[in-house]
């Protein structure tokens, strides 16, 4: 009888959605395709086993290239939704191979809150599995660490620490108490002069500090670290700092100490225009 009772509510469920859903989900009002995207991703959520599947996915899919930006923002938090539960990635796997390229297409998208939400929604992705995105997917979101508009810097910087930053070596785990150059700072602050100076934007140390402040505060503020990278000798076997490490390394930390006094973004800094999204 539970059996019955389930089978007749899923044909109502189907027929709600072949009658309703997939012809309002084009509806020539905005707002009704929003509120049908918010709908399916909360179906998608809740009754998982029913709805979480590529028969319905796609549509989530399809409505990302809709010409509203309220459209396509509740297309990503209807993923990101979806990609925060961890027990639902092996479902969304045929999906994110498929739609993959639009969702990092989109964090250059023209509304900024649609490109902010993307860059979230590909963190997730990032951390559901790494394989997923490509050494090219993940350059397109590095660079919005540059961006002059802050919430997309700072949802960039925070994508990019967990890809380059967030690891950890077990090792360190026993050394967490040793300071300066032996620190498990040490190869961080060192990963992130390397990227400075592999972004080649140079005169943007201040952009670059300003969009991870939120996320990597503690690494940021390891002055000591930083000075003994600086002056001491490096230890046995290690690769000591060139000229130009070195003088990245002195800029990124003044842009550090002055992030850390004047508690503002940089000048330039703020829902304008873009820097190297080009």
């Amino acid at each position: 009888q539970l059996q019955e009772n389930q089978d007749e509510i899923e044909n109502m469920m189907n027929a709600i959605f072949k009658g309703v859903f997939v012809h309002r989900y084009r509806d020539a009002i905005a707002e009704i395709r929003a509120i049908c995207i918010e709908e399916i991703g909360i179906w998608m959520k809740m009754y998982s086993d029913a709805f979480l599947n590529d028969s319905y996915l796609k549509y989530v899919g399809w409505t990302m290239h809709d010409k509203q930006g309220e459209v396509r923002l509740k297309c990503l938090t209807a993923l990101q939704g979806l990609y925060y539960n961890k027990e639902l990635n092996s479902k969304l796997e045929l999906f994110t191979s498929r739609f993959k390229d639009r969702i990092v297409s989109m964090t250059l998208d023209k509304e900024y809150d649609v490109a902010v939400q993307a860059i979230k929604l590909l963190t997730l992705v990032l951390q559901s599995s790494e394989e997923v995105l490509t050494a090219e997917d993940c350059e397109n979101v590095y660079h919005l660490v540059y961006s002059a508009h802050r919430p997309v810097a700072v949802a960039a910087g925070e994508f990019l620490y967990k890809k380059l930053f967030s690891r950890r070596d077990p090792e360190d785990d026993g050394i967490l108490k040793r300071r300066g150059r032996q620190s498990p700072n040490a190869n961080l602050v060192k990963t992130l002069v390397f990227f400075f100076l592999e972004s080649e934007l140079h005169e943007h140390a201040a952009y670059l500090v300003d969009s991870m402040w939120d996320c990597a505060t503690d690494l940021l503020k390891d002055w000591e670290c930083m000075n003994s990278l600086l002056l001491e000798e490096p230890l046995n076997g290690e690769e000591p700092l060139t000229d130009r490490q070195e003088s990245a390394l002195i800029e990124i930390m003044l842009c550090t100490i002055r992030q850390a006094a004047e508690c503002h973004p940089p000048v330039g800094r703020g829902t304008g225009k873009r820097v190297g999204s080009n």
